[in-house]
């Protein structure tokens, strides 16, 4: 079987940030093959692959605000490919924009409550007189990666509509994926890793034999990324990152 891996990388980050603890070291230095045949081999019934693509999807960091990050990646991307962990790169980009938005807290279940004019810090009208019902509004800078999820999808699609694929795995928990996923799953077996802590993306359900058939879900843990480290140096030139 012809199996493609399709890596969302910041989704992939932040859920492992998320599962393991940011400052923790021992989860970032990962071998990506290795997690996905080690995922294959024990929640799939696909047996092992005739062969394995992987594709990962990020953006590079840029040094101007971050010129650590951007190291650490740099050195990371550069173990992923002499290792052969990664066969294809593709990158999205960042774009840098200000956002204005009203001034909430965070309520239950995790959604926005906005919050208004109450004293200790009221709003006045131009005659002094109080405006208990104001929003108070915030403009702040916004760094936002784009594309990844695109490239996830197009390189999924590509893949199973050329016929280069037998089976397919998803490295995210991204709804913006379902229909490509769902359009996948007509056609080959499609296993979906969910990376993040969060339950799976209802959008991301489906039923194990629609389609093509055979598909699974799992979710990672932090034992999975404890087990699929790379080993301190790469290939004997590439040194894992201090604290990682």
């Amino acid at each position: 079987m012809r199996v493609g891996v399709y890596v969302d990388g910041y989704n992939l980050y932040y859920g492992g940030r998320g599962l393991c603890g940011r400052s923790t070291p021992g989860w970032r230095w990962l071998d990506l093959r290795s997690l996905a045949l080690d995922v294959i081999a024990s929640r799939s019934l696909w047996g092992s692959p005739a062969s394995l693509t992987v594709t990962y999807c990020t953006a590079r960091r840029s040094g101007a605000d971050n010129p650590q990050g951007q190291h650490e990646q740099d050195v990371y991307l550069r173990a992923l490919q002499q290792s052969g962990s990664v066969d294809v790169f593709s990158y999205g980009n960042y774009v840098n924009r200000v956002a204005t938005s009203p001034l909430a807290v965070l309520g239950p279940h995790g959604r926005p409550v906005l919050t208004h004019a109450d004293w200790p810090l009221m709003v006045q009208d131009a005659t002094g007189a109080d405006v208990p019902d104001a929003r108070y509004m915030a403009s702040v800078a916004r760094r936002e990666e784009k594309g990844s999820d695109v490239n996830v999808a197009s390189h999924l699609l590509i893949d199973v509509l050329t016929g280069v694929v037998d089976a397919a795995v998803v490295v995210s928990n991204d709804s913006d994926l379902a229909y490509p996923v769902a359009f996948a799953r007509q056609r080959v077996h499609v296993g979906l890793i969910n990376p993040t802590k969060g339950v799976r993306s209802g959008k991301l359900q489906g039923l194990p034999q629609e389609g093509a058939g055979n598909h699974w879900w799992y979710r990672l843990t932090p034992a999975d990324f404890a087990h699929n480290q790379f080993p301190p140096t790469v290939t004997g030139k590439t040194c894992r990152p201090q604290g990682w």
